[in-house]
């Protein structure tokens, strides 16, 4: 058994600790379940409280302009109140929700570039110590995944992926922050847009749709932000021809004349339409096609790799990690 990290806040010769969670992606809103490893040091000792926290790289604007930073969104207790033996190792199971507008970090197995980690902390005797931190991989849910393969079925690509720190108003928003995948336009709409921004603010009951065009100006008019929303439900994800409904989506956007000009404006359903088949599209299919990926649908999985080097990728992530052990250390 290799531990990661001793406690070193709770004295030489204390216990240390490590965090296995179980293999695969887990889902917004499902559970992530996992082990975490005590071995004693060199004598008993009382621990107190086990805990995890769950921590996300972020993006925020500010009047010096950008920086990024850590940020726990959510905290599990998940033991306790026992007493560690000498050189005894013991075992703590656990299971806790992920909350629904937890990130999408990874589609069809491409990293997306955005990082979640869990960390685990140890109070014995009144000392806490942050023990391991450990990559989270989260998939989107089938609803999500509809969405985006049908993105890419209609032949928009991925540009990036990122965190911003903030509050989309008007929306059911519950995390201190929201996810932006960036995606170029399909062909089609290429006169149209320089890029869409594509936002998932999930629940129990559906997925709020967030998106934002930047408008290529006209030759008489300067270009500007498009900004709309659309609910769908978690039933819906097999149920409805997703390249229709999305494409609807799109060309209500681009033919709009109206120009809102903030994220503020988030939350206008400009259109009226509540829930995905019943904006208008007029155009349904048989199930299973929302977890079908068409050839034309992995493009947009495809296009992670294109526009995110794997390299480029894993550096990110192991200078988050090691960023963070640096500051427990110094804790």
């Amino acid at each position: 058994m290799v531990f990661k990290r001793l406690l070193g806040a709770i004295g030489v010769g204390g216990p240390s600790v490590d965090t296995v969670l179980d293999g695969g992606a887990a889902l917004p809103g499902g559970a992530l379940t996992g082990r975490v490893l005590l071995r004693g040091g060199g004598s008993a000792v009382d621990i107190e409280h086990i805990g995890l926290e769950l921590i996300a790289r972020v993006e925020a604007e500010h009047a010096e302009g950008e920086s990024e930073g850590s940020v726990v969104f959510e905290r599990f207790t998940v033991g306790g109140g026992f007493r560690l033996g000498e050189e005894e190792e013991r075992e703590l199971p656990f299971s806790v929700p992920l909350p629904w507008e937890t990130p999408v970090t990874e589609l069809h197995g491409q990293p997306l570039g955005v990082v979640l980690g869990v960390r685990t902390e140890v109070a014995v005797a009144g000392a806490r110590d942050k023990g391991d931190l450990d990559p989270l991989a989260v998939r989107p849910l089938p609803v999500q995944e509809a969405v985006l393969e049908a993105f890419g079925g209609l032949g928009f690509g991925f540009r990036s992926a990122d965190l911003e720190y903030g509050h989309i108003g008007g929306t059911g928003q519950r995390l201190p922050f929201y996810q932006e995948i960036e995606l170029t336009p399909a062909p089609q709409y290429a006169h149209a847009m320089n890029e869409l921004e594509l936002t998932f603010l999930a629940s129990p009951s559906g997925v709020e749709i967030v998106l934002e065009a930047d408008k290529r100006g006209g030759l008489f008019s300067a270009g500007h932000d498009a900004l709309t929303r659309f609910t769908v439900r978690h039933e819906d994800a097999s149920a409805l021809d997703w390249q229709a409904e999305v494409d609807g989506w799109i060309r209500r956007m681009t033919e709009h004349h109206d120009a809102y000009g903030s994220h503020a404006a988030y939350g206008h359903d400009s259109h009226g339409y509540g829930h995905a088949g019943t904006s208008g599209t007029g155009h349904h299919s048989g199930p299973g096609l929302g977890t079908a990926v068409a050839a034309g649908a992995a493009g947009l999985a495809v296009g992670v790799v294109g526009g995110m080097v794997a390299a480029e990728v894993v550096d990110e992530i192991g200078d988050f990690f090691e960023g963070e052990e640096d500051d427990a250390d110094e804790a």
